[in-house]
């Protein structure tokens, strides 16, 4: 038993001295956080009389070097081939938004009305036709990016429109 109270009172006494309010770090009226720390800091002693003389680095003077074995030509020949390449592509990969896509011309002029009267000639309407449906999109882009900020607008009035891939031509 008097084990029991021993460890029972040796117990206690860590609690109680665990407990202790310990000192809090806002000393200052507006509440901002400010701790006095000059008791943990290492105090050195400071020897004015060693003195180091800075001698200036002479600054070298560097040679251009013409370059050797250069690829330069080999490179041009093949931008110039990519240049030609892309000159002759008349089409991109790129989005359009959908907004309507079905059977009946009314339905799809109806649309583009709708569109124009909505969002008024900020962006473009197109109404194409291939057999057996009518497809009305707006706008073309280039990234997906580019789009989303229409297809938010579109979306309020249109809930089924949606980006598309489609090939743009280029002018």
């Amino acid at each position: 038993m008097k084990k029991y109270s021993l460890n029972l009172s040796l117990a206690l006494l860590i609690l109680q001295v665990s407990c202790v309010a310990q000192q809090s770090g806002i000393n200052s009226s507006d509440g901002a956080y400010t701790e006095d720390l000059t008791l943990v800091r290492p105090e050195y002693e400071s020897d004015d009389s060693i003195t180091t003389e800075v001698q200036p680095v002479p600054v070298e003077q560097k040679q251009v070097l013409a370059a050797t074995n250069t690829v330069n030509t080999k490179v041009d020949m093949v931008l110039d081939s990519l240049d030609k390449l892309n000159q002759l592509r008349r089409y991109v990969d790129g989005f359009t938004i959908q907004i309507y896509s079905g059977p009946k011309r009314e339905d799809a002029l109806g649309a583009k009305a709708k569109m124009v009267k909505a969002i008024g000639d900020e962006l473009e309407a197109d109404i194409q036709y291939t057999q057996p449906k009518f497809r009305v999109t707006v706008g073309k882009y280039f990234t997906k990016l580019e789009a989303q900020k229409d297809l938010i607008r579109l979306k309020n009035y249109f809930s089924n429109a949606i980006l598309i891939p489609e090939k743009i031509l280029i002018k």
